[in-house]
């Protein structure tokens, strides 16, 4: 049994405007010591995935269909307290930014501490103690002093740090990582990523990384789901997906990592923009913006399963040798 199965989930938003459709049909699993890497970009529908799985979707949105199961236990439904049990203790989430997760008006402990004893009864000064040591573990130097500082007074990769160590204060089973590194250097990206899966493999979570940008995953995660307009379009492993993707869109992203090997040229982009999630037609979503559309693809196109992973295209078997790149490093996507 998976960790975390997804499967048909709809989060849908009910505005003046219309029915905002976030999320429309979207399947996938997380197993334990695995990193699943959601890529999509803005307006894709992948934050929206990762907050229906914590249950953090407020009023006018709501998961309109769909189960979301963890570890057996249905999420969808649940009550609000049983859900505010599960969540912070077995599952955990990072956002992308640190000042969502951290009280800017109170000091380190405060915060962390108050966090481990809303699920765990153990003293407060023992409590203190796991924070400290948590904070270590992350990389955070001399953390009993950095205990009783306040977070203006970290920089941002540290702020990350902290918030990493919130998440993994009760030992959650589950981490959703909502673009943490994002606003952070390449450098110290870099150490997120490696204190991340070192976790990973050394706690056994499951872990489901939300992203923008597919050279981050590669050589990090293990499996890839790629999102358009609300819906999976391709998943599959990550070396699968890099080498020869079997989508227009994926090998489209692929493509906009600035490539190493070409000094000076204009970046490569994908036409257009995404469809509004008010009015997103009949056919392939993607159509418009693909240069290999065909009549076919006025008609809605299912998730296909192929060898390990699925598409969704018509005409994924003929683009196929046309879309692989002929190794990573030519894609600007070297690990």
């Amino acid at each position: 049994m998976s960790l975390l199965a997804v499967e048909n989930l709809a989060t849908h938003f009910f505005t003046d405007a219309g029915i905002v459709r976030s999320v429309d049909g979207v399947s996938f699993r997380v197993d334990r010591g695995e990193v699943l890497a959601v890529v999509g970009e803005s307006g894709s529908g992948k934050s929206v995935t990762g907050l229906s799985v914590m249950g953090l979707i407020e009023e006018p949105g709501r998961i309109v269909e769909g189960s979301i199961r963890f570890d057996g236990t249905e999420l969808v439904g649940l009550a609000r307290e049983e859900m505010r049990r599960l969540r912070g203790a077995r599952i955990a989430m990072i956002f992308q930014d640190p000042m969502m997760t951290l009280n800017p008006v109170l000091r380190i402990d405060a915060q962390m501490v108050e966090t481990v004893l809303a699920h765990r009864a153990m003293p407060r000064a023992e409590a203190w103690a796991l924070c400290r040591d948590t904070l270590g573990e992350v990389g955070i130097p001399s953390p009993d002093e950095r205990m009783r500082a306040y977070p203006h007074q970290f920089s941002g990769g540290m702020r990350q740090r902290v918030a990493i160590a919130i998440a993994l204060l009760n030992q959650p089973e589950l981490i959703v990582a909502d673009e943490p590194t994002t606003a952070l250097d390449v450098t110290i990206q870099a150490q997120i990523l490696h204190l991340m899966q070192t976790l990973v493999e050394e706690r056994g979570l499951g872990l489901v990384w939300i992203t923008h940008d597919l050279s981050v995953v590669t050589g990090f995660a293990d499996r890839v789901v790629v999102m358009y307009a609300g819906e999976v379009v391709e998943e599959g492993a990550v070396a699968d997906i890099v080498e020869a993707p079997r989508h227009p869109y994926t090998s489209g992203l692929i493509g906009s990592v600035p490539s190493r090997n070409r000094p000076g040229a204009r970046l490569a982009q994908i036409p257009g923009s995404a469809p509004s999630p008010l009015a997103r037609g009949e056919g392939c979503r993607f159509a418009p913006r693909c240069a290999h559309r065909i009549a076919a693809c006025a008609v809605h196109p299912p998730l296909e399963s192929v060898g390990d992973g699925a598409v969704r295209c018509v005409r994924h078997r003929e683009l196929a040798p046309l879309l692989a790149a002929p190794d990573m490093s030519a894609r600007g996507l070297s690990a």
